[in-house]
């Protein structure tokens, strides 16, 4: 028979004293000097037995105490992971939070919120509401439309083509049309690898479209796609920013096509569609209003920290009808006409993850956020004359936004990662080689506002 826990021993996690004052305490100091840090290293990962040998082990049955553990996470755990927020740190899409977003985040964790259903959380539901009403108002949909914030990308693709698939279904199910054996998803072949991971899930075919020499897919394209393959396409995906070169698809000639079939258009914004926010790049994402679903990573180009898509639809009920999960203990919730956000994506229990950039946003107003996206797209076009002007180097492709692709002439794949890895290892950057038509190259991903033309210059010096 096993020794019942004391009470106080079993609540003393939880409950305020002295000890757990101080942990708080301790916890937030090194919050604090992390958030106002101006010289955060750039930091690298190490290899697996070094990393265990360094930290031991730190879980046992009495545990080491929050002093032992904040430093094992401070001198050990922390150092082998690359500070994604580093002004040289031009890798993938880079992330950079406001210092707003980051240190409201903590306060979303401290205030022990549940984001899923607007009798949980109406405040932080009404909160992230208006921010995605701001960013649908920007994207020139309808006041009506709206929508949920989600983990990121893939997650917020998957959930806008299942209520795509989902709308298609009922349409044929009414004019009672034979339903596809297979449904088929046009796309980019430069499309976002999250849309073929999205088809498996849904066991769906995937149409990859070649797009123009420049990477722009077009509307000419797509239709000679749905030509083909009729009425077995429940949704045409259009990329408003290429991860690999920021490059924007040509939305209006797309969507006239999607218009005149009758098909889901959604567009895959995560990273780019944030440029919609600089009068250098705003044209270049005419007929996006006419999504029917589009997404947008805040934790990319709109300075929140991890994690944060937002997932907008244009019709909001076509997302609630494929996503809300009905079961006896959620009648209180489905059955009532209050916005929940759970019921627009393929979820249930969420984080209120959308309040950290409610926060920045209301703090420091749209136009800065404008200023900081404008200023990412003028030092990736700097950047790229630069290169134009140097010996020896090539510029892939102009710059539409703020991913500048590049060669270095005469470079292997293998020079490429020799170089990459010395970057990281002497702490200069990190940016890892990429390719393109089976050529190899590198990339510049400019999010940051802390990064310089000087930063990287310094960078194409370390390739003479």
């Amino acid at each position: 028979m096993s020794t019942p826990v004391a009470p106080s021993s079993a609540a003393s996690m939880h409950e305020v004293s002295d000890r757990t004052s101080e942990l708080v305490e301790l916890v937030l100091r090194y919050a604090r000097g992390r958030i106002l840090s101006s010289d955060t290293p750039l930091d690298k990962p190490i290899a697996p037995l070094d990393l265990a040998l360094r930290a031991g082990r730190s879980i046992d049955e009495h545990g080491i105490g929050a002093e032992r553990a904040l430093a094992l996470f401070e001198d050990v755990l922390a150092p082998a992971c690359i500070t994604t927020d580093h002004p040289q740190y031009l890798s993938f899409i880079p992330t950079a939070p406001t210092k707003a977003s980051v240190a409201f985040d903590l306060v979303v964790s401290a205030s022990a919120l549940y984001g899923g259903s607007w009798l949980e959380g109406a405040g932080a539901v009404h909160a992230e509401n208006e921010v995605l009403s701001w960013l649908a108002a920007e994207f020139g949909l309808p006041a009506s439309a709206g929508g949920v914030f989600v983990q990121g990308g893939t997650l917020g693709n998957l959930s806008a083509l299942v209520a795509a698939r989902e709308h298609a279904r009922a349409v044929a199910t009414r004019s009672g049309a034979e339903l596809p054996s297979r449904w088929k998803v046009v796309c980019s072949a430069e499309a976002h690898s999250s849309i073929a991971s999205a088809a498996r899930v849904m066991d769906v075919d995937v149409v990859a479209v070649e797009p123009g020499d420049d990477g722009v897919l077009r509307g000419d394209a797509v239709r000679a796609a749905l030509e083909e393959h009729a009425a077995s396409v429940f949704a045409v995906v259009a990329t408003a920013g290429s991860t690999n070169f920021g490059i924007v698809d040509d939305l209006a000639s797309i969507a006239a096509v999607t218009d005149e079939f009758d098909v889901w258009l959604h567009v895959d914004g995560a990273y780019g569609l944030a440029g919609m926010l600089s009068p250098m790049a705003r044209h270049r994402f005419a007929g996006v209003e006419r999504a029917d679903s589009v997404i947008v990573d805040p934790h990319k180009w709109l300075f929140a920290p991890f994690d944060a898509c937002a997932l907008i639809y244009r019709d909001p009920e076509a997302g609630r009808r494929a996503h809300t999960q009905h079961a006896e203990y959620l009648d209180t919730l489905t059955e009532t006409s209050e916005w929940s956000p759970s019921d627009y994506a393929a979820h249930l229990t969420r984080r209120a993850r959308g309040l950290p950039l409610w926060f920045s946003l209301a703090t420091h107003g749209a136009a800065a956020y404008r200023d900081a996206v404008t200023a990412s797209i003028r030092l990736a076009h700097d950047i790229a004359r630069e290169i134009d002007r140097r010996d020896g180097f090539r510029l892939v492709r102009e710059p539409q936004l703020s991913v500048v692709v590049f060669e270095r002439e005469g470079w292997s794949k293998a020079d490429y990662a020799e170089w990459s890895a010395r970057l990281l290892d002497e702490q200069h950057a990190f940016v890892t080689p990429s390719s393109h038509a089976g050529r190899p190259n590198t990339r510049f991903a400019i999010i940051n506002p802390l990064t310089t033309y000087e930063h990287l210059t310094a960078i194409l010096d370390t390739m003479a």
